[in-house]
This record gives structure tokens, C-alpha cells and sequence, in this order.
């Protein structure tokens, strides 16, 4: 949480092939009594490199670990878009946190945002829980940014818009001093659907 801070990830997709790139630096940090809050922006360009979405979100590392600002699971674009269509929104939800005590059989607290959205005729919902938490082990994980000491976190996600559902699962590993290195994510046949590295950092 350095103001200035780089961080490059690369999205694969379950043949191995690069799908996207997606740039974050840590943009602003600020200090309020026991609590640092770190402004994270980010590009995510395809393969092609061209600019898919740029969006922006808060960490907060307190006392007793790191809070995820909740509507970081809604892109801020997207979110625009839909104010310019005239459409009111409303976003509530629960921060994904993450505690600095981290240890192998560790449950963690389940996350969620929930969006309603108004147009007069047009209403529309979308939900997303991410459940069943927990730290696995420790390992080390090498990514084309170097090897770092992880914890593996797994979990599982609900995302729900008007009829259509999609239950996937994750593991995340995530190294003290960086934050998460790798994500893998499987579709709800157990089969990987995607995967994510950390390939650049700098601070």
C-alpha cells in the first residue's frame, strides 16, 4: 500500500492462451487513525491491447488485516454507463476481508454486493456472494514476477443477474507485502475456466 505501486496481471483462459492484461497502481493513500486506505485504479486492456475498462476501488488495511471495498465486485464503468442510460442505482454489500493472522483450516467471513437498478419500466438485480472462504495451506508460487511465499485461499461464488445464475469456485493465493500472486478459476463442473498471475510489480 505505497502510493505508486505497480501491479500487472495477465488473464489466461483454460487453453492457456493470454485473453487480457490488466494494469493497477495504487493511485492514493491515506491515513486515518489506525486505518491506511489505499485507492487502487486499474486498465484492463485484450489481448490485442486494446482498452476494455478502467475502473477504481479501495483497500483498507486496519489493525487486524485488509478490507476490499465491496463494490469493487462492480465495475465503476459499468456502473457509469448505466447512470448515463438515466438508470438510479443502489449498492450495498459486505467488504471482503482478509486477516493479517492468516493460518492453514482458517474459515473466513463470506462477502457480497447487491445492485438494484431503476429506469421507471425497466428494473433489474444483480447479486453476487462469495462464500465458503477458507485458508488451505502455505506454499510458494512462481509467477514471471518472481516466487513468493502464499497462502492458498479458496472459495466459492454466486453471481446472479435477472434469471441467468453462474456458480464458480477460486483459489487464490496472496503473499504478505503484495497481495494476491495467482487466481485460478473453475467452472461449477470442477473444469478451470480461467487463470490469473501476477507478471509485473514495483514499489
Amino acid at each position: 500500500m505505497e502510493e505508486g505501486a505497480t501491479f500487472q496481471y495477465t488473464l489466461y483462459n483454460k487453453k492457456d492462451k493470454v485473453e487480457g492484461v490488466t494494469d493497477y497502481i495504487i493511485s492514493a493513500v491515506e491515513n486515518s487513525g489506525d486505518n491506511t486506505t489505499a485507492t487502487m485504479q486499474f486498465t484492463f486492456t485484450d489481448e490485442k491491447g486494446k482498452n476494455i475498462m478502467e475502473s477504481d476501488y479501495k483497500i483498507t488495511c486496519t489493525g487486524e488485516g485488509i478490507k476490499i471495498d465491496y463494490e469493487s465486485l462492480f465495475p465503476t464503468q459499468m456502473k457509469k454507463q448505466y447512470e448515463d442510460m438515466g438508470m438510479e442505482m443502489d449498492i450495498t454489500g459486505t467488504d471482503i476481508e482478509i486477516p493479517n493472522d492468516l493460518s492453514a483450516g482458517q474459515a473466513l467471513d463470506d462477502a457480497n454486493v447487491n445492485v438494484s437498478m431503476d429506469m421507471g419500466a425497466m428494473k433489474m438485480k444483480i447479486n453476487v456472494d462469495t462464500y465458503d472462504r477458507k485458508v488451505e495451506k502455505e506454499e510458494s508460487v512462481t509467477t514471471e514476477a518472481g516466487t513468493f511465499d502464499c497462502y492458498l485461499i479458496t472459495e466459492k461464488s454466486k453471481s446472479k443477474v435477472m434469471m441467468s445464475n453462474l456458480e464458480t469456485s477460486n483459489k487464490v493465493w496472496i503473499s504478505e507485502g503484495v497481495g494476491m500472486v495467482k487466481q485460478e478459476t473453475y467452472g461449477k463442473n470442477g473444469k478451470l475456466m480461467s487463470r490469473m498471475e501476477l507478471t509485473k510489480f514495483d514499489k
